[in-house]
């Protein structure tokens, strides 16, 4: 990555440093243009999130954006972990737990939609379930394992896609206060401009651009110390899906991952039009009890740290990717909620074909900030 006394003229200027932003800036250099990311390392979702890189199937553009991602996840895994073991990258998988019997018909359903899209998925009965994860409570009905998935440090994962790209690719930490057609003003009223200019700033992009059809969702987690549990399997509940998609209220589901420390990553929650950092202790307490109903043995571990982060959110639960509808020189890759983490790639893979006229890789136009927003993704 090149100094910040890099030309103050590039061919993108990506404001954004998360993994979002980082993962746009990295192909965008990959393809020969120079870039410059601006951050003012304020944090944002990159920095509070699970990492979770998984195969979500909520619409069928959901699905293609995320099948694509983990190909590439799986690519950089290795090289990421060799570089700086921080990034944690781990393909555990995903059990996909069923607590009863209408769960169960869920979890086919969604081995049908995965196995269409080429993701390999395998049913669990209760033995089988409770023979590969011992710590969950008896009597639940199976599980879907989908081994593809796994778990990345997305803070360290940003950090060395911005490191390892080619030597066009800049970084400046700085905080911008306004975008035009030429590019951005800074905080200290210098310019940085650019042939194109990629908004990829999470929910901090409603600052920029007030004309975004985004709204906050305020999520907790919570992380353990260290214990020997033996998890081996990112462990969500099927009902998860359904609380991705409410759109007014608090709402659990059931969420841990064991991370390479040997702790608990402890969700979800989602709060609809909440943008504090704050932590609500009864939305805690819901999230915490609802984990103790599928690990018992949670209850007697301590938690070493609870916090928040704020997730943006488009009205049908995809994000937006692609040219402003009414700002030729501004691009957008804003917009993923809870799942930016794992469609980073495809993002920016989408997003750099489109800014360079060459044929995207996978259908735009359910991602195209232009569209239209009358329905919520099924």
């Amino acid at each position: 990555m090149a100094p910040s006394n890099a030309p103050l003229h590039t061919d993108v200027l990506v404001i954004g440093a998360g993994i979002i932003g980082a993962a746009c800036a990295h192909r965008l250099a990959q393809d020969g243009l120079t870039v410059r990311v601006v951050d003012g390392r304020l944090g944002g979702a990159t920095q509070s999130g699970m990492g979770h890189l998984v195969a979500m199937d909520s619409s069928p553009a959901e699905l293609a954006l995320s099948a694509a991602s983990l190909d590439t996840w799986r690519h950089w895994g290795a090289r990421m972990n060799d570089a700086d073991p921080a990034c944690a990258y781990t393909g555990c998988g995903t059990m996909w737990l069923a607590a009863n019997d209408r769960d169960m018909a869920e979890a086919e359903r969604k081995q049908a939609r995965l196995r269409d899209h080429g993701i390999d998925a395998t049913l669990l009965g209760a033995q089988q379930l409770a023979n590969a994860e011992p710590a969950l409570r008896t009597g639940l009905a199976g599980a879907l394992h989908v081994p593809g998935d796994g778990l990345v440090y997305a803070p360290s994962a940003a950090r060395w896609l911005l490191a390892h790209a080619p030597p066009g690719l800049s970084f400046e930490a700085a905080e911008v206060c306004n975008i035009d057609t030429q590019g951005a003003v800074l905080a200290d009223g210098t310019r940085r401009d650019a042939g194109a200019i990629v908004l990829a700033a999470g929910w901090a992009a409603t600052r920029l651009c007030d004309d975004l059809p985004l709204q906050p969702k305020k999520g907790h987690l919570a992380i353990t110390d260290r214990y020997p549990t033996g998890m081996r399997h990112q462990l969500v509940e099927l009902g998860y899906m359904a609380s991705t998609q409410q759109r007014q209220g608090a709402a659990v589901a059931f969420n841990v991952q064991p991370r390479p420390t040997g702790q608990l990553l402890i969700g979800s929650s989602r709060q609809s039009g909440q943008s504090t950092s704050a932590v609500d202790p009864m939305v805690l307490s819901r999230m915490l009890k609802r984990a103790m109903e599928f690990l018992p043995g949670l209850s007697g571990m301590n938690i070493l740290r609870t916090w928040t982060g704020i997730r943006a959110a488009t009205p049908d639960g995809l994000p937006l990717i692609g040219r402003h509808p009414t700002r030729p020189t501004l691009w957008l890759a804003v917009g993923h909620e809870g799942l930016g983490v794992t469609t980073a790639p495809a993002t920016a893979t989408l997003l750099a074909a489109l800014i360079q006229g060459t044929a995207p890789p996978l259908a735009a136009a359910p991602f195209a900030p232009s569209r239209s927003f009358n329905k919520v993704a099924p």
